[in-house]
């Protein structure tokens, strides 16, 4: 499951998990997020109950995506224990990020 993530929810559901989170920062106008987007969701399912994951509009939501300092996107933040563990920013296999997700899990 993929949740769907603002300024309002993020703390919330991500910085407050006891989980590993992994947060795509993306917009619909962006072409290598449309790529990296059904990757998230494979993860989501793949690791379902083991981790958290989320979907950050950057056009809708400037204070979450300032916060973070994201300025290129896709990027995917792994974050434990409400700190940034690992970033991986553009679009890369889905062998990648399971790497990522695995050495933090």
């Amino acid at each position: 499951m993929v949740e769907t993530l603002n300024d309002s929810n993020f703390e919330e559901k991500i910085i407050l998990s006891d989980k590993l989170a992994v947060v795509d920062f993306s917009a619909e106008w962006c072409g290598p997020c449309r790529m990296v987007s059904p990757i998230i969701h494979e993860l989501g399912s793949e690791y379902e109950g083991r981790i958290v994951v989320g979907e950050v509009n950057v056009d809708e939501n400037p204070q979450v995506t300032a916060k973070y300092k994201v300025r290129n996107i896709p990027t995917v933040l792994f974050i434990k224990g409400g700190e940034v563990v690992d970033k991986q920013v553009g679009a890369v296999p889905k062998s990648s990020y399971k790497t990522l997700v695995e050495k933090h899990i």
